[in-house]
């Protein structure tokens, strides 16, 4: 597999308990190179706009609203097979049925409050990485 580039976002609630730097530990600990970071406050309009895939979803509305409800931080995650690799470390959406382990299942309280976001592919990961940063903050 080659080289790729993923995003993952510490969510408001994370955020609020103080959990970024345990987070950061946890992904370095494990291997992940993150390239960029940003600590960031999302508008209604702009959790709108990065989340307009679920905009027929009924929890659309309350997404964005707990997206936009306080900081969170966005980080570019690069190295082989980074996509899968962080998509398995986070755990399931649902904390409950998450593996032991991931970050959803020790952190996470609901689908909703599930403390971490991931790319779930290539395609999104390209849309989400641009959402948050400009290639001059992407170091190579």
């Amino acid at each position: 597999m080659a080289e790729e580039r993923t995003l993952a976002i510490i969510k408001p609630d994370a955020t609020a308990r103080g959990l970024t730097d345990e987070f950061i530990e946890r992904y370095q600990a494990r291997g992940f190179t993150i390239v960029a970071m940003k600590r960031t406050n999302l508008s209604p309009a702009q959790a709108e706009e990065f989340y307009a895939v679920h905009r027929s979803k009924e929890f659309y509305p309350s997404l964005t609203a707990f997206m936009s409800s306080g900081p969170c931080v966005a980080m570019v995650l690069e190295g082989e097979d980074v996509i899968a690799k962080n998509r398995e470390f986070m755990g399931a959406t649902d904390p409950a049925k998450a593996e032991p382990g991931t970050l959803r299942r020790e952190f996470g309280s609901d689908v909703q409050h599930n403390v971490i976001h991931g790319s779930d592919g290539p395609e999104t990961a390209r849309f989400e990485i641009s959402f948050f940063f400009n290639p001059l903050e992407l170091s190579s």
